[in-house]
């Protein structure tokens, strides 16, 4: 297959790329590297992006960023960052995506633990990650040729804990070769509309 892997430089995207590779041909794309250049915040850098890549039988995306803060310091500026990178950004991989798919093929985005499980400066996380999940089960029983779409839903990844370590007293981290593992089941499997937990 031909894998469009968005954030593929980051610390997951790495990881899924060392998944998949071996199998399969990847086209890295992100904000600052990879095969071809990409900003989720605009919509015409997303259709540019695709316009580059050609066909496609599966886009991933590891890529997408929430401001953390108390809920009293939140503005809607903050909120507006959150929806237009990680939510409205995911969308328009879809829908920019779906006329370059090839019949059969599949997106899988990203969303996270705190959908279901928040923490204190998470609510805007919390958020747009369940806002992502309910996409994908809205998209899935409309998306035509049997493109499917699906989502990965990592905890905190043991990586990422010197940064994020602070946010997330309690949590078992996982690595983010085990998440990986999620994405392969998306692209490689044949179900549509889960999210897939990695907890």
């Amino acid at each position: 297959m031909k894998i469009l892997i968005v954030g593929a430089n980051g610390t997951l995207g790495r990881a899924v790329t060392a998944e998949l590779e071996s199998r399969h041909e990847i086209v890295r794309a992100g904000r600052s590297s990879g095969d071809v250049r990409v900003d989720l915040r605009d919509a015409a850098s997303v259709e540019a992006m695709f316009g580059q890549v050609g066909e496609l039988d599966a886009v991933i995306c590891a890529a997408g960023s929430v401001p953390f803060k108390p809920l009293a310091d939140f503005t809607e500026g903050d909120y507006l960052a959150g929806l237009h990178d990680k939510l409205l950004g995911q969308v328009r991989l879809v829908t920019s995506g779906t006329p370059r798919m090839r019949d059969g093929g599949s997106f899988t985005l990203i969303t996270g633990i705190l959908a279901e499980q928040p923490i204190v400066a998470g609510a805007c996380a919390s958020m747009v990650n369940g806002a992502v999940e309910a996409f994908v089960r809205g998209a899935a029983i409309e998306l035509p040729r049997g493109l499917r779409i699906n989502a990965v839903s990592p905890n905190v990844l043991v990586e990422s804990m010197e940064g994020y370590g602070p946010f997330f007293r309690g949590f078992e981290p996982v690595t983010a070769a085990r998440a990986a593992l999620a994405f392969s089941r998306s692209v490689e499997g044949r179900q549509t509309g889960q999210v897939y937990t990695v907890w």
